[in-house]
């Protein structure tokens, strides 16, 4: 039988304290994105489940909350791999922008289909823009023509799904419990393909900061079902807290 999957949003990060729209920008966990780490590896050690190979990032946030999950759990000797397809959808020219100034700028409408439609990207940035990922060392060995300067969420999952194919999917069909630590939308765009959720669905699906989902699988891996770990009524309001971001009424503490 294929093994488990769990998925992790990185805890909550000092740009989402900021309530700044922030992508590929590499930014650090806060006080409260290390407690979420460290208490979403306290949930997958109490549910009774291991990890045997895991799968991030290569940004920080999310690569320091799997350090703290494998402390947590006490698989620090796993193997490791980072890849830049985990990586948060890229925001293209609305990253470092404030959400609650972009949408008195441009209006709640326009922000939420930038943030929230499923195949309409933010406003891109330029190739020679210094922000560009070309420019960024960590993406020097990938073809700058597969490197985004604004994707959308059906652009996401584009090139996740790859990684999926190649390396996630893999190590399940030969019995492996897979944990990957990623991001909100490279998550999003594996729940919307595990769960074949129609896009009127997925553009309203949110996913906490810390919060563990565990997928089960048949012999074909088709999934038997998702379950988030925790609290089902603290799950909820911190869902809600991530669907408040982008509107005149956000509240950015859960975002």
């Amino acid at each position: 039988m294929p093994g488990k999957l769990i998925l992790v949003r990185h805890g909550q990060s000092t740009w989402n304290v900021a309530n700044l729209f922030t992508g590929w920008e590499d930014v650090e966990l806060s006080d409260l994105g290390k407690r979420e780490a460290a208490e979403a590896g306290r949930q997958i050690a109490d549910e009774g489940l291991h990890a045997d190979v895991a799968f991030t990032s290569v940004l920080k946030r999310a690569i320091r909350t799997l350090w703290a999950i494998l402390d947590g759990t006490e698989r620090m000797w796993i193997p490791v791999e980072r890849s830049w397809r985990l990586n948060e959808r890229h925001y293209g020219a609305l990253q470092g922008l404030d959400k609650a100034q972009t949408v008195a700028k441009h209006g709640e409408a326009q922000v939420k289909i930038w943030r929230r439609s499923y195949d309409v990207p933010p406003p891109p940035l330029s190739v020679e823009d210094p922000r560009h990922p070309r420019f960024d060392p960590r993406y020097a060995g990938i073809d700058p023509a597969l490197l985004p300067a604004a994707e959308s969420l059906k652009d996401t999952l584009a090139r996740v799904l790859p990684f999926w194919d190649s390396r996630i999917a893999p190590e399940l069909r030969a019995g492996k419990n897979v944990l990957v630590v990623a991001h909100g939308n490279s998550l999003r765009a594996l729940v919307k393909m595990l769960d074949d959720m129609p896009e009127s669905e997925i553009v309203e699906f949110n996913i906490p900061t810390g919060v563990p989902i565990v997928y089960e699988f048949d012999a074909p891996l088709r999934s038997r079902g998702r379950r988030f770990l925790g609290d089902a009524q603290a799950v909820a309001a911190a869902q809600e807290a991530v669907r408040r971001q982008g509107t005149a009424a956000t509240n950015p503490a859960r975002s």
